[in-house]
């Protein structure tokens, strides 16, 4: 076979076309930090690089997610606190007023201080967070207790809330439960109960006979205040065993976070020094390139005929 002049300048500028284009590779990669610019490079990293950090977006909406669930737990943890303060305050003033030596002008003042708790009961359980009703189940854009609130034909509250379970999707497929049954925390039983206490004191009826047995209505409103005392402590507990679950699988999308990003890094990250060293080999292996193409262009007759 022929080899003539013209191929082997071909054949030269071929080479340092493709030397260039390495050149230019490595120093993308420097520029860039990633293995590849475009899909066309590589597309199995293409590809993968797409598979991982979709699974890395997910993992970050769920974290905006628990941010969500906890703004719902720690309101909610917060409206069950105040109930307790108030029932506990409630309770000492109906010990306070089952004292018979306490006047009518001293019961009454009670009665008039047990009704503020009440209506303070009511704002709490109308409490709103970034603009939902979070003690009203489902119906978030809903007050659970209307003004005014609504009466039955003997005068006493007669509302109902929603008990639906309120979920957060926390993980793949899971939802979490982040509101409460605000029925044992703001029920119409537990203000009626309050309403009761108020009516007595001032009435002067809370020494009287509750019922044939001789129990008198003080120490009956007492019993009854006492059970939703306990109402209270079993939904905090139940939100609070809840509340650990949420910070477990925090946890574990923290863990799926590191992971993930790892993976990515592993999957697309070029390794700095080993990307040093290539460009600095090929930009040897360039210069020798073109030691070599000056000679193999050699002067042909037309630079002698000048």
């Amino acid at each position: 076979m022929r080899v003539t002049q013209s191929m082997l300048a071909s054949n030269s500028l071929k080479n340092l076309s493709n030397s260039y284009s390495k050149l230019g590779k490595y120093q993308d990669q420097l520029a860039t930090g990633k293995k590849i610019s475009r899909p066309s490079d590589d597309p199995v990293v293409a590809i993968k690089g797409m598979f991982y950090r979709t699974n890395l977006t997910e993992v970050e909406q769920y974290q905006r997610n628990l941010n969500e669930a906890y703004t719902w737990m720690e309101n909610s943890e917060a409206g069950i606190e105040h109930a307790t303060q108030i029932v506990q305050r409630v309770r000492e003033l109906l010990v306070q007023g089952n004292n018979e030596s306490n006047s009518p002008e001293d019961l009454k003042s009670i009665g008039v201080e047990i009704a503020e708790l009440k209506e303070d009961l009511m704002g709490v359980a109308n409490t709103q967070v970034a603009g939902k009703y979070i003690f009203n189940g489902t119906e978030t854009h809903s007050a659970p207790i209307q003004d005014p609130v609504s009466l039955d034909a003997d005068g006493n509250y007669d509302y109902s809330m929603n008990k639906s379970k309120f979920g957060v999707e926390v993980s793949k497929g899971v939802q979490l439960q982040v509101n409460i049954d605000a029925n044992n925390v703001f029920g119409k039983d537990i203000m009626n109960t309050l309403k009761d206490i108020e009516e007595a004191l001032i009435d002067g009826s809370l020494h009287e006979d509750a019922d044939s047995d001789g129990l008198r209505l003080g120490d009956d409103l007492l019993a009854k205040l006492d059970d939703h005392f306990g109402d209270l402590t079993a939904e905090r507990s139940e939100l609070g065993a809840r509340y650990n679950r949420l910070e477990l699988v925090e946890s574990r999308l923290g863990d799926q976070e590191v992971i993930a990003n790892r993976i990515l890094s592993e999957n697309e990250d070029v390794d700095i020094e080993r990307v040093i060293t290539d460009l600095t080999i090929q930009e040897s292996i360039h210069r020798a390139s073109l030691a070599v193409g000056s000679k193999i262009i050699q002067p042909t007759l037309i630079d002698f005929l000048r």
